[in-house]
């Protein structure tokens, strides 16, 4: 079976659409290694960081609206020159011959279908984001009532109010609403921790299967959000790259000429629409910078980490395991203070460096000077094999 990887006709390949999936990822990680940094210098930025998800789902809100609205893509698929058109299925055997072969025809988008991917690209990855975080702190709740126990549970049986705080414990109308709001919470919690692993899987599952058939060839959806709303992703042709630009000053212009009121109420209304359609240019041009400036300096500094942390001194190698002694060896005493051969405390203690045994060095040096060889193992040894131990010194 062949793979699509090529670059020729209007279908994209699987690695375009990959990389474009995964460029907002790498945005986002961009976007917050420069928060930190700054909030190194301006620490109020590190409410930005507490509200993370809130931030970058609002500005891949403003994004993704204005390249869909521009360009019929995505502000990622724009980048790599991909367009989405919508797939309209035709029955009728006159059109199937007259539009294409496979029985599809693509036209630019409708308006129900630009919100809809807004939704896709922005708010199901936003609500995914906060399901994963509840879902990250219930487990570590229930990991921490599974080692330590729950934490009212030594406040259960204590009585810690005398008769006089007893007034001042009572609990009022708003105190109950609070007391009701959190138990609701926490069993929302419990439940998201129960059912979300099973939806993440799903999605996870699904996601795969489409990235499969469109690697095989065997669909014309890269997703299941694709495939809901009826959009194929197409590669744009080099006239539509050349008629994008007059396209998007022609919708300026048009929507500079709607402005209501009279010409001076105009000219500054205008003048403002002008300078927000720039900053959303340069806004788009500097964050793909940062993307690639990110890229470059996590494979930098990666590259560096990697070099500083690797050992200029190894550590030692195990010790081997100790010979065994040999069936016909002189056997070991169980006290390891006794010398093997005489039976007594060791006096002026020897090793032999082939085994490792010790005993005592007249022992040892008579023994293998007879015999050539270590009396417990009865491997091969020589005189210059042993050595003098200071271990008692």
């Amino acid at each position: 079976m062949l793979f699509q990887v090529g670059g020729q006709g209007a279908r994209p390949t699987f690695f375009e659409m990959a990389a474009a999936q995964q460029l907002p990822a790498s945005l986002r990680g961009a976007l917050t290694y420069s928060i930190g940094v700054l909030a190194l210098r301006r620490p109020f930025l590190h409410k930005v960081l507490d509200y993370e998800d809130e931030f970058f789902a609002l500005l891949m809100l403003v994004l993704e609206t204005h390249s869909l609205r521009n360009t019929d893509a995505s502000f990622s698929e724009s980048l790599y020159g991909l367009r989405r058109r919508a797939a309209k299925i035709r029955t009728k055997q006159a059109d199937i011959r007259s539009k294409s072969s496979d029985g599809i025809q693509h036209s630019s988008l409708e308006k129900r279908q630009r919100v809809l991917s807004v939704v896709f690209l922005v708010v199901l990855p936003y609500l995914k984001s906060k399901l994963h975080s509840i879902y990250n702190k219930e487990r570590e709740a229930r990991l921490q009532a599974s080692l330590w126990g729950p934490g009212d549970e030594r406040f259960e049986d204590v009585d810690y109010f005398d008769e006089a705080e007893a007034s001042i414990a009572s609990r009022t109308s708003t105190e109950t609403e609070a007391t009701i709001r959190t138990r609701l919470a926490k069993n929302i919690h419990k439940i998201i921790g129960v059912c979300y692993p099973w939806l993440h899987a799903t999605t996870e599952g699904l996601t795969f299967t489409y990235q499969l058939l469109y690697l095989l060839d065997a669909t014309g959806f890269y997703s299941v959000g694709l495939h809901a709303l009826g959009i194929h992703v197409c590669r744009a042709t080099g006239q539509e790259l050349m008629d994008t630009s007059s396209r998007i000053s022609k919708i300026r212009n048009r929507e500079r000429e709607r402005l209501p009121g009279p010409p001076w109420l105009k000219a500054v209304q205008g003048a403002l629409l002008k300078c927000t359609y720039a900053v959303l240019d340069y806004a788009q041009t500097g964050l793909i910078a940062a993307v690639f400036i990110f890229k470059m300096m996590e494979w930098w500094y990666q590259s560096a980490e990697e070099r500083m942390s690797a050992p200029t001194v190894y550590p030692p190698p195990p010790p081997p395991p100790p010979p065994k002694v040999a069936k016909d060896g002189i056997p070991l005493p169980p006290d390891r203070t006794i010398c093997p051969l005489c039976s007594l405390k060791r006096a002026n203690p020897s090793v032999v460096t082939v085994s490792g045994f010790v005993f005592c060095y007249a022992c040892i040096h008579k023994y293998v000077s007879q015999y050539q060889r270590c009396p417990v193992t009865l491997m091969p040894a020589d005189i210059d094999q042993i050595r003098r131990l200071f271990h008692d010194m």
